[in-house]
């Protein structure tokens, strides 16, 4: 039973913080993908969603690339990116104000949504990331912590299913046409990664939750049949209660003594 006591005591702070890294993690690689596009230093000049073709459509550059704040040109594998606004929408119809290419309000809404929904994301990590602190000592705060980074799961989870949805049909719509056109693997890997950071995270401090004592908690502390909050019981008044019980056993006792 003091086993088990001591692998509870332990297993829920080491679950909390194993979560509290991955959610860490996870807001880094979110913050991350964000900054491609908004910051023309290295290495978030290489971040990217989608590379293409784009030689001689309207005023396009002949490679663009699209990030959140803008579609930018490519120069030694590098964006240049000359103007950024937030939740730039990938739509290369209205981008390259020309009607020779692929476009429409379906491409247009899903970026636009996705920038919303990874910003709703992120912040629901960064709360999780401060309420991870405190699951370290208490089950509460692994509930709370389990329910927030949920919803920091919920809304990254739509975000990289919109940005599969728009960027992958968009290549495949200028792959249609003989275009040469390739994902950004930085992008996409940073925010599928950041759905299982908090996929586990999630689970790993529902589960410590759980695993923590009802009474006591992580802060409850070996004290001899003492309870955290109370006094020692009686052995004197559990032998009297023992002895009320079964007295069949006390009366065989008694007689082993005159014996």
């Amino acid at each position: 039973m003091r086993k088990q006591a001591l692998l509870t005591f332990r297993l829920g702070p080491a679950l909390a913080l194993v979560s509290l890294i991955l959610i860490a993690g996870a807001a880094l690689l979110i913050f991350l993908t964000l900054l491609g596009g908004a910051i023309d230093k290295n290495p978030t000049n290489q971040f990217y969603f989608l590379e293409a073709d784009t030689e001689g459509l309207g005023d396009a550059d002949p490679v663009t690339r699209w990030t959140f704040w803008s579609h930018c040109s490519a120069m030694d594998g590098r964006n240049t990116c000359p103007g950024v606004r937030p939740a730039y929408p990938f739509d290369p119809r209205r981008n390259f104000n020309t009607d020779d290419i692929f476009g429409g309000n379906k491409y247009y809404l899903e970026t636009r949504f996705m920038f919303a929904f990874v910003l709703i994301g992120l912040f629901f990590a960064v709360c999780a990331l401060f309420l991870g602190v405190v699951a370290l000592i208490s089950r509460i705060g692994s509930f709370l912590g389990s329910a927030t980074c949920s919803l920091a799961l919920f809304f990254q989870t739509l975000t990289a299913a919109l940005m599969t949805a728009a960027y992958v049909q968009g290549r495949n719509a200028f792959r249609a046409v003989g275009r040469r056109a390739v994902l950004g693997r930085y992008n996409f890997g940073f925010m599928w990664a950041a759905v299982a950071c908090l996929f586990l995270a999630t689970i790993m401090l529902c589960v410590g939750g759980v695993t923590g004592k009802k009474d006591r908690g992580y802060s409850s502390r070996n004290t001899g049949g003492r309870k955290f909050f109370g006094r020692k019981k009686s052995t004197k008044s559990n032998r009297d209660r023992g002895s009320f019980i079964d007295p069949e056993r006390q009366r065989r006792m008694e007689k082993e003594d005159d014996d």
